[in-house]
């Protein structure tokens, strides 16, 4: 799956987004480093970690909603796994987003959800990368969007309400890991 999913992300993202291409490799990164939680569902992970952001692409915009852009690319072009189509349309908290932007009955009719610890984890993935691709928290992650986009813009208010469920993922996801680790050999 990962095979199909680095090409595909890199000829969407590379040239026209260089730092969200790096982001993507990034985020991927983080997906392997936790790949001992996900058991059978790490390279399903990591594959959906790479082309969460491809719906950013100026190609595949249609909607400006990249999660439910970048999911409908992958299920009606790409032929993508079903299971990947739905992490990248409900990565880091998009149905908040998604009803600010007058879209989450499209993108909940469309598109279901993944069972929640691999929500969890894409979230874990996402919110703990920079925009540059290197290691982040989820903290400072979210001030960064914040700030990025500025507080009152419809993606500043978003990040903020999402912030409690971001920090909820991580933590979850850090329980995970956690617990895999006191596990004995």
């Amino acid at each position: 799956m990962t095979e199909w999913a680095y090409p595909l992300a890199e000829s969407l993202l590379a040239e026209p987004l260089p730092r969200r291409w790096k982001h993507s490799l990034g985020v991927a990164e983080r997906a392997r480093t936790i790949a001992p939680i996900l058991g059978p569902d790490a390279e399903l992970m990591e594959a959906a970690a790479v082309l969460h952001d491809i719906g950013y692409s100026p190609d595949l915009a249609n909607t400006g909603f990249h999660p439910l852009d970048g999911a409908r690319y992958l299920r009606d072009i790409a032929n993508a796994d079903e299971r990947v189509v739905h992490l990248v349309a409900h990565h880091s908290c998009a149905w908040m987003e998604a009803e600010a932007r007058g879209l989450r009955d499209e993108l909940e009719v469309e598109f279901s959800r993944e069972h929640p610890d691999l929500n969890d984890a894409l979230c874990y993935c996402d919110m703990n990368t920079t925009p540059d691709g290197t290691p982040t928290n989820p903290v400072d992650r979210v001030s960064e969007i914040a700030g990025r986009y500025g507080p009152d813009s419809l993606i500043g208010r978003f990040i903020r309400r999402a912030e409690p469920e971001i920090l909820a993922s991580t933590a979850r996801v850090l329980w995970r890991l956690a617990s895999e680790e006191r596990q004995p050999m």
